[in-house]
């Protein structure tokens, strides 16, 4: 076996293009920035959007208004609920007052209050509609800044519509911070959608394991097929291929919902996982098997579709400024070596009053390998994640003085670790042999570790599942073979915490085949690093 580092490290020195495996569901847990709202009901962090900007003249006019509700006067804490540092500043009476407001096509913006520092700039801000009946929802087709000097800025952004005051409440987020101590910016918010959710009976049997397919043919969705598998004993894993008849809502939410016989939702085991390709939408859901069986359950897709299309531009010109938050913000120049990590040290810390930002610099290519951050502030413990391919650790400042933590001990803290490794084509391969319809099982190990295979075809794909026995394994990240000296990787279908996985091969025909591992992890829940980054006073 090869560790990943090296082989990458190589790969590097004979080619500018290396296809890195790819450990996203292997450590989901590490990304701790996963957007939910209340109810940890999941939701999709809407890509940013790669339109170029078009400046749309209007004659509106921003006023400055007394707004009829206040930043503080709503409650942000659900919005805010993986941004607790803004949410944690705001109860302390920090941030830009705004208050500006804008109205077109009778929809009025507001941006409230901004937070903008070393680290980052956020805007609070809502819409209201002079009519709300029947939304659920509202999206946008470009949301972002245009500063000083007429450049576009890009950030992410998270919005809940709030069904009592009949309007939407969102943040805008972006790296981007203005230079000096005030910069001029326009926040700007183009062709706003008005969404509304639907739900359309659908005959789905919970018994039948063929693929089954339904026909919707309105609202913009043009069928579900639905595929059900069996990831471990009394679980279902349904996997929706939708189809959209529309592009004015290529990310469109769509679920498969059971109702029980009392007409409650029938929970699911994990959140819902979306990935969007053009023209449609492939959903995984896991549910338990018998609550899907009960007699009485009904099944229905649950789906958005636009209301309402307003086209037009939205701005607010607002001038900003860093005093405020800066006057508690400090950064210190670190380079300490981050222990057994290879070749990575954490170069500089960013301390301000909203978050804790540690920047991570690496000589080759090397995920970072721990499932959960934390900064030890003088006994007082902020939560942690990684963000941008893990060059940054990032930490929300709460329950603490902000100006007290150039004062106070600061330690990171990295809990467990997970090892990333390639398989080798020198490894024996897994022979696959009598490949049908029929579920089938070997078994085979690497690095010691026990391996049982089960593999089928299915709707004319090869399906090859892997589950290992012993917890210290993390499992197979990926599979592929040989066709010649090409290899062929297989798609992840499938990765759950007991390390089973299952990894697709589509329009396979072939009745035999030599299987070979691309990338597996080795768990180490014990595993912990702690790197003192400063000193108390």
């Amino acid at each position: 076996m090869e560790r990943i580092e090296n082989k990458v490290k190589n790969q590097m020195k004979a080619s500018n293009n290396i296809d890195y495996p790819n450990f996203d569901q292997m450590w989901s847990s590490i990304q701790q920035d996963e957007l939910k709202v209340a109810g940890d009901e999941p939701v999709v962090l809407r890509p940013r959007k790669r339109k170029r900007f078009a400046l749309v003249a209007g004659l509106s006019v921003a006023l400055m208004a007394t707004p009829v509700y206040a930043a503080l006067n709503y409650d942000w804490s659900s919005m805010l609920s993986h941004r607790e540092g803004i949410q944690s500043a705001l109860e302390q009476g920090l941030g830009q007052t705004i208050e500006q407001s804008v109205t077109k096509e009778g929809v009025t913006l507001t941006v409230h209050t901004a937070f903008i520092d070393e680290n980052r700039t956020v805007l609070l801000y809502s819409l209201k509609p002079e009519t709300s009946q029947n939304i659920t929802d509202i999206d946008f087709k470009l949301i972002g800044l245009k500063d000083s000097k007429g450049n576009f800025v890009e950030g992410n952004y998270r919005g809940k519509w709030n069904e009592e005051l009949g309007e939407y409440q969102g943040y805008f987020e972006t790296d981007w911070v203005g230079e000096g101590q005030t910069t001029d910016i326009e926040f700007i918010m183009e062709n706003i959608q008005f969404i509304s959710n639907k739900k359309q009976s659908i005959s789905y049997n919970p018994n039948d394991a063929t693929t089954q397919v339904f026909p919707i043919q309105k609202d913009g969705v043009g069928s579900v097929t639905l595929q059900s598998f069996e990831p471990a004993e009394g679980k279902v894993l349904l996997k929706s291929d939708v189809t959209f008849m529309d592009t004015e809502m290529p990310y469109k939410r769509v679920e498969f919902e059971a109702i029980n016989d009392v007409g409650e939702t029938v929970k699911q085991v994990t959140g819902t996982s979306s990935s969007y390709l053009d023209g449609g939408a492939n959903i995984s859901q896991i549910f338990k098997s018998n609550t899907l069986r009960e007699e009485g359950t009904k099944f229905q897709l649950s789906y958005d579709h636009i209301l309402e299309s307003k086209e037009s531009t939205w701005n607010i010109n607002m001038n900003l400024f860093k005093k405020q938050l800066e006057n508690a913000s400090f950064k210190q120049v670190l380079d300490i070596p981050m222990g057994n990590v290879p070749n990575t040290k954490i170069h500089e810390m960013k301390v301000t009053p909203t978050q804790v930002r540690l920047n991570i610099t690496q000589e080759d290519y090397y995920t970072l390998p721990f499932r959960e951050y934390q900064l030890d502030v003088g006994g007082t413990l902020l939560k942690g994640y990684s963000m941008g391919e893990g060059q940054d650790l990032r930490f929300e400042v709460v329950g603490l003085d902000a100006a007290s933590l150039a004062n106070k001990p600061i330690t990171l803290v990295a809990k467990h670790r997970i090892d990333g490794f390639y398989g080798d084509e020198n490894d024996k391969p897994i022979h696959l042999t009598d490949i049908s319809e029929k579920h089938q099982t070997t078994t085979s190990s690497i690095a010691g570790y026990p391996i049982s295979w089960t593999y089928y075809l299915k709707d004319n794909n090869l399906y090859v599942e892997t589950l290992s026995s012993d917890p210290m394994f993390e499992g197979v990240d990926r599979t592929y073979y040989l066709d010649g000296k090409e290899q062929i990787l297989g798609e992840p279908e499938f990765y759950d915490e007991s390390n089973k996985s299952m990894d697709v091969y589509e329009n396979f025909d072939k009745k035999e085949l030599d299987i070979y591992i691309y990338s597996y992890g080795i768990n180490k829940p014990n595993g912990e690093l702690r790197i003192p980054l400063k000193s108390g006073k």
